[in-house]
């Protein structure tokens, strides 16, 4: 069973290792993760969360609720647009128990490359909200949080909510 790892444990800065070759482990492990993202009503996940550094993701576009498993994920362009939107992620707990919210911004829309669970090379362009959870997941694969993106005011304002659910 996968454990979701929270803010302040260091694997979620390591940079992670391309996957060379497509495992049972590494399949099991991302049905794992497409399961915890619906039981905690998130839409990513990405491989340091659950304390493995390997590069691969799971991601749903929350319109369509198509599931994307990406292995090597690697984002090729990005729109000079940008949108401020708000942003969470299942390891940045409040004192309650639930993401930490805060406004984040980022380019408009993407162009994604990635292989998938059966070894095929797929390309996307993504724009919204899949561009957005795309960006957070692959940043968790380099060790970025979306807490980096903040002013350090605000940065703070966050940091302050997780270390009260860390003594909760």
């Amino acid at each position: 069973m996968l454990q979701m790892k929270l803010c302040g444990d260091l694997v979620l800065r390591e940079k992670c290792d391309a996957v060379g070759e497509i495992t049972p482990d590494i399949l099991h492990a991302m049905d794992e993760m497409v399961q915890m993202m619906h039981e905690q009503n998130g839409v990513g996940l990405a491989a340091p969360q659950v304390n493995i550094t390997k590069r691969f993701l799971v991601m749903m576009n929350p319109d369509t609720n198509e599931v994307f498993k990406m292995i090597n994920p690697k984002i090729v362009r990005k729109s000079v647009e940008t949108v401020k939107m708000e942003e969470g992620c299942l390891s940045v707990l409040g004192s309650d128990g639930l993401p930490v919210f805060s406004d984040v911004v980022r380019p408009e829309n993407v162009d994604v490359e990635w292989t998938d669970e059966n070894g095929k090379s797929l390309a996307a362009h993504m724009s919204g909200l899949p561009a957005r959870i795309v960006q957070h997941e692959t940043d968790h694969l380099d060790g970025v949080l979306f807490i980096d993106y903040l002013s350090p005011v605000h940065r703070e304002m966050v940091m302050r909510k997780v270390r009260k659910y860390k003594k909760a």
